[in-house]
């Protein structure tokens, strides 16, 4: 099988990000936001996915959180876009319901290549740790655009924001390693009647 690795780069005034990304790894990940909580976050995608990832993040925190979290979401949007390529042979479509305690986070995911998010979190304080709750919103925005997917993220029960916020990621981490697991069914096609997943 081809490998399917990606490494995005993007600098601006606010931010300068790399992250490089392999879909068919170990779970074994290198990352640096400058945001512990975040971090924690990352890496709980980069084990429960199985996907490598080195992800390194130089922010403008002096600001605030948003530039850093919200240009991390695209950049990695855009490394599983590269890594997943053409989509053939793919299963395309992946689900999983997260449990964690108290806590049942529903994530979907279909490599469409129209991107849309459908995103229903209660997150009742501002921040865990020193990440700004309501910026989980907006990075999964930014993932689902990228990357050109859609993705729903729906939480089913919990109360905790910690629990709730690291169930969405993992939520998210468990499809998309469904979404891009191949099926020999298919036998390298790809999954739609118009032969193509592109907008």
């Amino acid at each position: 099988m081809v490998e399917r690795t990606a490494s995005v780069s993007r600098k601006t005034g606010e931010t300068d990000i790399t992250i490089s990304l392999n879909l068919d790894g170990s779970g074994v990940s290198t990352v640096n936001t400058g945001i512990g909580f975040f971090d924690h976050m990352l890496k709980s995608f980069a084990k429960h996915g199985f996907f490598d990832m080195t992800c390194i993040v130089k922010g403008d925190l002096e600001v605030d959180s948003h530039h850093t979290i919200e240009d991390t979401g695209i950049v990695l949007g855009q490394a599983i876009k590269e890594a997943v390529g053409d989509k053939a042979g793919i299963k395309r479509y992946g689900s999983f319901i997260m449990p964690m305690d108290e806590t049942l986070v529903l994530s979907a995911i279909d490599l469409s290549g129209r991107p849309y998010l459908s995103y229903d979190l209660d997150l009742t304080v501002p921040k865990v740790g020193n990440f700004d709750t309501e910026m989980t919103k907006e990075f999964f925005y930014a993932v689902s655009y990228a990357a050109e997917m859609n993705l729903h993220i729906k939480q089913l029960s919990g109360s905790n924001n910690h629990h709730i916020i690291e169930a969405a990621f993992k939520a998210f981490a468990n499809a998309l390693d469904v979404a891009t697991r191949p099926d020999p069914r298919l036998d390298g096609s790809i999954l739609s009647t118009k032969g193509t997943l592109s907008k």
